[in-house]
């Protein structure tokens, strides 16, 4: 410990410190919190084994020796490494459940949870729902978050990254799913064979080049694989066009992210009827398009 931190002795004084040099190093918040009051808290009560809905009383308790060294350890790291939270703590929550998270998988951020936990209502009957894909899976949290709101469907998990896949079974066993959701390391539907689905979801990579480059130094401790799509940020989503069709049952759905692609996505296919879903938590770029809209598109091209 330093002069300045001899002096911190409560977890108050730590939340108080890590958010004043966050916001001094000027970091970047939009991995799980969005400001730097909120990551400090996240660090310092992950660190001391505390939930986040602690009494306000136990602000004032002191910590050992050990822990503060252990709390301003993960502070530092933060600010000098510029590593998302959620690498730090190993962690994330999406659609409302935890999750195990490494730098070989994106942080789960995705607007798509807002519609795993309305169980894609109303864009897709209940009882109709028996076989969910989802491509480009990462951590496996879109495909787990399906299993959990549609219980009655099997799900595929699918990445080309065999450190994703290790993740998502991790993920799998973690929410004792094993028997429902399959992890299938597979470029896009190329090892799917002829498996059909009700509903396909996707979050892929879908960042262009440009964009990349701008990004905050947070981004970038990502994997590129994650992120990066080619020119205009569309390699992945304009294979998942021409494909998904023939791996959708006549009434599915496809649900894809892509963010702020999606003014290139319009200008490269104009004719098609983009339904663009809207969210009451935040976020946008997020298409819903019919197995029969799909089917149109391609006998059109």
């Amino acid at each position: 410990m330093t002069q300045e931190t001899e002096a911190l002795s409560t977890i108050r004084d730590f939340i108080r410190w890590g958010a004043s040099r966050f916001a001094q190093a000027g970091l970047f918040f939009g991995h799980g919190t969005d400001n730097a009051l909120d990551e400090a808290v996240m660090l310092v009560f992950h660190v001391l084994h505390l939930e986040t809905d602690l009494p306000l009383a136990y602000l004032d308790a002191r910590l050992t020796r050990t822990e503060r060294d252990e709390v301003l350890s993960i502070l530092t790291r933060r600010i000098q490494e510029r590593l998302p939270a959620a690498y730090l703590t190993g962690e994330a929550v999406f659609a409302g459940l935890t999750f195990s998270v490494n730098e070989n998988v994106l942080v789960p951020r995705s607007p798509i949870a807002e519609l795993i936990e309305a169980g894609f209502q109303p864009w897709l009957p209940l009882d109709s729902v028996s076989r969910v894909l989802d491509l480009c899976t990462g951590s496996g949290c879109i495909a787990i978050g399906c299993a959990h709101s549609l219980p009655d469907a099997s799900v595929d998990a699918v990445d080309v990254s065999s450190g994703a896949m290790d993740v998502t079974r991790t993920n799998i066993a973690r929410h004792g799913l094993e028997d429902r959701v399959e992890a299938i390391r597979s470029d896009l539907f190329q090892s799917l064979g002829g498996r059909r689905y009700d509903l396909i979801v996707s979050n892929p990579p879908y960042v262009s080049l440009d964009e990349l480059s701008g990004l905050p130094p947070e981004y970038h401790r990502e994997p590129r694989l994650g992120l990066e799509a080619g020119v205009d940020g569309l390699d992945l989503v304009k294979r998942i066009l021409r494909e998904s069709a023939d791996y959708l049952e006549p009434n599915g759905v496809l649900i894809v992210e892509v963010g702020h692609s999606r003014d290139a996505l319009e200008d490269h296919f104009p004719e098609v009827p983009f339904l663009w879903l809207d969210f009451e938590q935040g976020g946008e770029g997020v298409f819903l398009l019919t197995a029969e809209q799909l089917n149109d598109l391609n006998s059109a091209g």
